[in-house]
């Protein structure tokens, strides 16, 4: 990537770091990426609703390819110092899409100035924070029959510009989950004429450590207590109402959705046998991101003709990512860029993306574009 290209895309990160919008609301920065690639490519810019995509027609045969950047920030204070700083209070790109946004600006300049062996989707995604937008943008694989997809994320704590990917599972699957029970309301001096939900919730909250223990599962699987939730705060009435919410996650999807059948076993149970009603509900769901062996060995080669650093991913992130839909429907993989040993913690107030590794992730992304 040339110097005048990178100073193009460093000033872009820098627009989208100043205004940061959550997910399902980023009206203004979907139209000024689109009013960037129009004034600066001939691709052709294509608005889907929440979300927008811009092509690369090639006029060859080979399979198409897609990458994906996402769009939304995060609800997290931005506190550095730097004179792009938030704008938005209590908004910040605290994950480092601003910089994934402006790489794959990049990847269309490189398009204009040198093309490219296949045709090429840009996918700029709405809403991956909360798992809501994957699926919706995935469904492009199928109607432009594309044989390829890739996203790409930076990693803190790895050196600076290194290239990993791996094959299969790379982030887990997750998603809240929210166990929502109705009892009877009764004095507090008569238990036993209400019915009380605050039994069945802690027996489930007691069961969790047996239910992920590690014997259990191929892979890792937790079941983390987000918020108990039971009655209100009038010492003369008896709880009658109340929420358990958890995060379920798991190595495997497969074993994420057996935990989360169990959960509802249980709390079916525990409800007939109190007398209560329930409910189930679910939320920011992500399916498990697993790499197709084909799509890995590509970026693999890529980083060797490049010259990167590269290395295998130690182990699959158990933090999750909605570009798991992708690879259901095509060849698939995420890699990542190292944001370097200094940089701050990915959702925390003091991270920034690190602008001198966007060139990294451009010349990686132009390179699966070819043969």
């Amino acid at each position: 990537m040339n110097e005048k290209n990178h100073s193009m895309i460093c000033e872009l990160r820098h627009r989208l770091h100043r205004h940061p919008e959550l997910s399902l609301e980023e009206r203004w920065t979907q139209e000024h990426l689109m009013a960037f690639l129009k004034a600066h490519t001939h691709l052709d810019v294509v608005p889907r609703g929440k979300w927008f995509y811009a092509k690369y027609t090639s006029g060859s045969s080979l399979p198409g390819v897609l990458f994906r950047a996402e769009l939304d920030a995060l609800p997290v204070e931005d506190m550095i110092t730097a004179d792009y700083a938030s704008e938005i209070t209590g908004h910040g790109h605290k994950c480092g899409h601003d910089g994934h946004m402006a790489s794959l600006c990049g990847l269309a300049l490189e398009l204009e100035e040198k093309g490219a062996d296949r045709d090429v989707y840009l996918v700029f995604q709405h809403g991956e924070e909360i798992g809501a937008g994957g699926a919706e943008c995935a469904k492009l694989i199928t109607e432009e029959g594309i044989g390829f997809a890739y996203g790409w994320h930076n990693r803190p704590g790895m050196p600076k510009g290194m290239i990993q990917t791996m094959d299969s599972t790379m982030y887990y699957a997750s998603k809240g989950m929210i166990l929502h029970f109705d009892g009877l309301p009764s004095h507090a001096s008569m238990p036993e004429k209400g019915r009380c939900p605050a039994f069945a919730i802690s027996k489930i909250v007691s069961a969790i450590p047996d239910l992920v223990a590690p014997e259990h599962w191929d892979g890792e699987v937790f079941c983390t207590v987000i918020q108990v939730d039971v009655g209100e705060p009038a010492f003369g009435t008896q709880a009658s109402r109340g929420e358990l919410l958890l995060t379920i996650r798991g190595q495997y999807e497969r074993e994420m959705d057996q935990l989360q059948a169990k959960l509802e076993e249980m709390a079916a149970t525990l409800a007939e046998k109190d007398g209560l009603t329930w409910n189930v509900r679910y939320c920011d769901e992500f399916p498990e991101s697993a790499n197709s062996p084909v799509a890995a060995q590509r970026i693999r080669d890529g980083a060797k003709r490049l010259g990167f650093a590269y290395r295998e991913a130690p182990h699959p992130y158990r933090g999750s990512d909605d570009f798991g839909y992708y690879p259901k429907l095509a060849e698939g993989a995420m890699f990542e860029v190292g944001a370097g040993e200094e940089c701050a913690a990915l959702h925390t107030y003091g991270y920034d993306f690190p602008d001198d590794i966007l060139p990294v992730a451009v010349d990686v992304m132009w390179e699966l574009t070819r043969g």
